[in-house]
This record gives C-alpha cells, sequence and structure tokens, in this order.
C-alpha cells in the first residue's frame, strides 16, 4: 500500500509547520496561565510569529520549489507576501491588547491561538498549487475569522455579523468549489501548474472551462469584497469587535492577492482575454459604488469597509492589464505595481485603525466619525499621524498611497486601457472628498470629549512608526517597489 509514497520535502513548509505546532503549544499553555492580561499568550504568539520570519528568510532559496506531489509551492513571491504578512500580523496583535484586555469577553487565549490559525490558513493559500490546498487554507482563515468576529458573545451586533459572514462565506466558497469541479472536469487535473499545461496543449472543452471560470472568478470576487459580491463587507467591519476588524481590513488581502495570481495568472493564463473583461467589470463597479456609498457614511468602520472595496477594484486593475492581446509584454510591470498596491493598502488600513483602537477603551468603541471632532486640540501627534494616513489613502502625493496608485495607472495606461485609467482618477477624486473630511473634522470641529488622548508607550511607538512608513515609502518607494517586481520576476 505505501510502497510508492515519497515522503515529501518539509524544508519549504518549515515556517507552517512551525506556526501550527506552536499554536497548539499556546493553547495547552494558556489552560495553565492564570494571568488575567494574558501576557505570556501575547508574547508567545508574537514570538512564533517571529520565528516564522526568520525560518522562511534561512530557508528561502530564491527558486521555485514543489513539495507534497506538487500541491505545495515556496518562491520568492510566496516567501515576500508570507514576510509581509508576519509583520502584519505582528503589528495586528500589538495594536488589538489594549483593546482586548478592556473587554473581558474578548480577553481570551482563544484569540491570539485563532489569529495563528487564521495566519495558517493564509500562508498555505499564499503556497497554494492544487485546488485543495488553496480550499484548506481558505477554509482554515474563514472558520478562524468566523469566530473571532462572533468573539464579543455579549454583543448582539457582533453575533448578528458573524452570522451573517459564515452564510455568505459558505455560499461564496460553494462557487468557488463549483467552478473548481468544473475546471477539473475540463482539463482532467487540480493542480494549477497542471492545468496551465494542459491548456497549452489544447483540446480542452473551452465551453465547460469558461462555466468553470465564471464561477471561479465570482468565489475569488467574494473573497476581495469586490461588488457585485460586496454584501457582507460593511456589516461585518461595522459588527465585528474593532481588533476583529483591524485584522479582517488587513492581512487576508495579502493571501486574496496570491490566490488571484496563482489561479488566474499561473494556471489560466491562456483564458486571459475571458477573465480579464469579468475583472475590467467588477474593476469599475467596485470603484464606482465602493467611493460613492463612503460618502454617505456616518460610522468610521463602514466607511473604512466601503473605501476598502474601491480599494480592491483598483488592486484589480494592474492585475487585469498584465497581458493585452496575448501579449505579456507588460505582465511583470502590471502584476508588481498590483502587489505593492496591496502592500501599500495593508500598510495603510492597519494605520488607521490602529488610531481608532487607540482611541477606543472599556464601553466605547470610537468608530463614528464624530469622535474625530477636534482631535487636533486633544492629541496634534495623532491627529498628524491620522492625517498623513488619510492623505494616502486618497492619494495625495507624497505618500506611498499616492505611488500605489500611480504604479496601477503606469501599467493601465502603458497597455493601452487610456479610458479605464481616466474612470479610476475620476472615482478616486470622489473617494478623496470622504478621506479628507475625517481631516476637517479632526483639525476645525470642536471635541466632543475635549480630555487629552492617553496611550501606552508600545501603542505610541507603532502608531508613529506605522504613520512614518506611509511617509517615507511615499518618498522612497523603489526598494519595495523593486522587491515585488524581483519577486514576481523568479516566481511566474
Amino acid at each position: 500500500m505505501f510502497d510508492n509514497f515519497v515522503v515529501p520535502d518539509l524544508l519549504p513548509a518549515a515556517p507552517e509547520l512551525f506556526l501550527a505546532f506552536m499554536a497548539l503549544v499556546i493553547l495547552l499553555v494558556d489552560l495553565t496561565v492564570k494571568d488575567s492580561r494574558r501576557t505570556l499568550t501575547f508574547a508567545l504568539a508574537q514570538l512564533t510569529l517571529l520565528g516564522c520570519a526568520a525560518i522562511q528568510l534561512f530557508t528561502s532559496t530564491g527558486d521555485v520549489v514543489y513539495t507534497f506531489s506538487n500541491m505545495f509551492v515556496d518562491d520568492l513571491m510566496a516567501d515576500l507576501l508570507k514576510l509581509f504578512l508576519y509583520m502584519t500580523v505582528i503589528v495586528v496583535l500589538f495594536y488589538s491588547r489594549g483593546y482586548v484586555i478592556d473587554r473581558a469577553a474578548m480577553n481570551k487565549g482563544e484569540y491570539y491561538v485563532l489569529a495563528l490559525f487564521a495566519t495558517l490558513g493564509m500562508m498555505v493559500m499564499i503556497s497554494a498549487n492544487h485546488f485543495v490546498t488553496i480550499y484548506l487554507g481558505l477554509e482554515l482563515l474563514s472558520l478562524s475569522l468566523y469566530a473571532m468576529v462572533a468573539m464579543n458573545r455579549e454583543s448582539v451586533v457582533c453575533s448578528e455579523a458573524a452570522m451573517k459572514y459564515f452564510v455568505l462565506g459558505a455560499l461564496a466558497s460553494g462557487l468557488l468549489l463549483y467552478g473548481m469541479s468544473m475546471i477539473y472536469g475540463a482539463t482532467g487535473t487540480l493542480e494549477i501548474t497542471g492545468i496551465a499545461e494542459r491548456l497549452y496543449g489544447g483540446g480542452v472543452n473551452k465551453s465547460v472551462l469558461t462555466f468553470g471560470l465564471v464561477f471561479l472568478v465570482a468565489g475569488l470576487a467574494f473573497k476581495l469584497g469586490v461588488v457585485p459580491f460586496h454584501m457582507w463587507i460593511p456589516d461585518v467591519y461595522h459588527g465585528a469587535p474593532t481588533s476583529v476588524t483591524l485584522f479582517i481590513g488587513s492581512a487576508p488581502k495579502l493571501a486574496a492577492f496570491a490566490i488571484v495570481m496563482r489561479l488566474l495568472v499561473n494556471g489560466l493564463i491562456t483564458m486571459a482575454q475571458d477573465w480579464q473583461a469579468m475583472l475590467i467589470i467588477l474593476s469599475v463597479l467596485s470603484m464606482a459604488i465602493g467611493n460613492l456609498a463612503a460618502i454617505a457614511q456616518t460610522n468610521l468602520k463602514r466607511m473604512l469597509a466601503y473605501s476598502a472595496i474601491s480599494h480592491m477594484g483598483f488592486m484589480l486593475l494592474g492585475i487585469t492589464t498584465g497581458v493585452v492581446g496575448g501579449d505579456a509584454r507588460f505582465a511583470l510591470n502590471a502584476y508588481s505595481s498590483a502587489m505593492f498596491y496591496v502592500v501599500a493598502y495593508v500598510l495603510m488600513s492597519a494605520g488607521t485603525f490602529g488610531v481608532i483602537l487607540l482611541m477606543a477603551r472599556a464601553g466605547f468603541e470610537a468608530d463614528e466619525l464624530d469622535d474625530f471632532k477636534g482631535l487636533n486640540k486633544r492629541s496634534p501627534w495623532f491627529a498628524g499621524i491620522m492625517l498623513m494616513l488619510m492623505f494616502s489613502m486618497a492619494g495625495v502625493p507624497f505618500f506611498i498611497g499616492f505611488f500605489a496608485k500611480f504604479a496601477v495607472l503606469q501599467a493601465v495606461v502603458a497597455a493601452g486601457y487610456i479610458w479605464l485609467a481616466v474612470v479610476a482618477v475620476l472615482f478616486s477624486l470622489i473617494g478623496a472628498f470622504y478621506y479628507l473630511r475625517v481631516v476637517k473634522l479632526m483639525y476645525f470641529d470642536v471635541p466632543v470629549d475635549p480630555s487629552p488622548l492617553s496611550a501606552s508607550m508600545d501603542m505610541r511607538v507603532l502608531i508613529s512608526a506605522n504613520g512614518l512608513a506611509v511617509a517615507l515609502l511615499g518618498i522612497f518607494p523603489q526598494m519595495i517597489m523593486s522587491l515585488c517586481a524581483y519577486a514576481l520576476l523568479r516566481s511566474l
């Protein structure tokens, strides 16, 4: 029975194995901890993520390595995205710490363990080279997030958000699985590189394949949160505890970008003209509805939810313009601009929610726009950080958000889609309104609560570093841009 069994090379998956082992260890250790602040659990979770980053750096060869019967791939794109992922989750857990301690219903070791399992799911998604691996990673991430959204069981709003997320998430998983089964039926393989080979070879049932592609794109669109599969985002962002909204609004975007690249670019590149048409529609609708709906919001979390929809629509422009009329000359430029955009968005999103968490306290969420009135009088430094983050989100020069938008637009124009670039710029101008409204409230309105803003030293340092990173990487964006381009050049 085991005569043909080949022992897989475990080295490419060493960070995943280490994280899975440590998550189980932390779960057991937490049972013995009597400290109500969960300091040991928090410290172990952070050390685990740092350990994963160290292992990732030491085991990276720079080559494309397949293992587990070609179901798992380790390449430079995966290495770079995972390193960004570890940094993001470390920052997210630091930001969440004070918020979680203030709320007894959430101050449990399971919070950190679920965050680690969600991270493991994202790592598996980033390195997936097989439909089954993608689905395993996706479900591990999704189930962890459903539980995190529902953690505050005393809140009816949180329970409702978790239920909506669960039901719509199950529907999206069904769409994705149905699309995968159709593609398997057309090609006879579940392996992504194998699908690409079959498509190059020809003789594949094109109508079945196209049908499967439609369902696959629909499932991916849900996970990215783009129109018309965006219904869950505003309700989940608003209803979830703010620390969980921060987690959902940042790290999973990196994994979603990775599976779009794996499925559409690595596996279905010969069908680029079919999926490009779909992505253009999704992108334009997302920028339109995301930016227009955000203007009407009075709740900051809902506003940022619609903002996320428009940003993901903008990111899709980069992936859309990689192949033009069968010509892949612009592919590397377009895909690296999309990757840079995702990294920039995650950095900005984490900082923005970090400021909201900084202002929150026990029994008070600080998620209404009015809560930011007169912030400059309460704390000029944090008002300045929020101003930089809002300017960057709006695409004002010279912050990282401006260069992220500029890189994508330059790729769109180079590919000949002038009208698409014009549409994107118009909707970005509309979007600038609701970001600048936050700046106006902070600097020109009278504060509702005039008391000075107090924060722990680690929170002050981290938010300051986050805000300054947005400014400095806007002035010197070349390093991350070059890293993205080099990683994709060695991986695709």
